[in-house]
């Protein structure tokens, strides 16, 4: 879709619907969704640095793309960057957003019992990813989500650039319409963002 269809006041409403971000106040654990981006790694460690990553859930099978397993390459690079292996759980099946939660499942447990909140870490539009993490798994009380703008033919897609970026524009209205019709069609659950968390 070519992003001159929309108006100024279209895509401030789509930027707003599709951007997730939400960072948890405190320590948390760490759901990293699959992609071949290394970001996530930078932005968990930060946080495991500063004490607020006890528990960090790697997701991702075989990248399609570049042929990578997501999950072992998030696990080698947490490890690389001094995150102990005993906080770091690994999902590395999954060929999807939804297989991502619903693979992981066990751990998503392991978090709450451990009365830990759950941190998404993925592209600040996957509204995708807190969708499917409610509708899978319902007992996280709140969803919180650490954000970063992921890179495509060597530009960081952006809130401000996207609807001008072929891959930005397509993955963005993807999103926006996807969510949109499976919360109206009862397959997502639906969630709003209120003190700070999805819920």
């Amino acid at each position: 879709m070519n992003g001159e269809r929309y108006t100024s006041a279209q895509v401030a409403a789509i930027t707003d619907y599709v951007d997730v971000t939400a960072p948890p106040p405190g320590i948390a654990a760490h759901f990293i969704f699959g992609t071949n981006q290394a970001t996530p790694v930078d932005l968990v460690v930060d946080r495991y640095n500063k004490g607020l990553a006890p528990l960090v859930i790697a997701t991702g099978g075989v990248n399609r793309r570049n042929g990578i397993v997501e999950a072992r390459e998030f696990r080698r690079l947490l490890l690389e960057n001094g995150v102990n292996d005993s906080g770091i759980r690994q999902e590395d099946r999954s060929a999807n957003t939804w297989q991502n939660v619903e693979f992981s499942l066990p751990y998503l447990r392991e978090a709450v019992d451990r009365d830990l909140p759950v941190a998404v870490v993925c592209k600040w539009y996957h509204r995708r990813a807190i969708h499917c993490l409610r509708t899978l798994f319902p007992d996280a009380r709140e969803i919180y989500a650490i954000t970063y703008e992921p890179i495509y033919s060597d530009v960081p897609i952006t809130r401000e650039n996207w609807y001008e970026h072929p891959d930005g524009n397509r993955r963005v209205i993807r999103e926006w319409d996807e969510v949109s019709r499976r919360v109206a069609d009862g397959t997502l659950q639906p969630l709003r963002r209120s003190r700070g968390a999805w819920r």
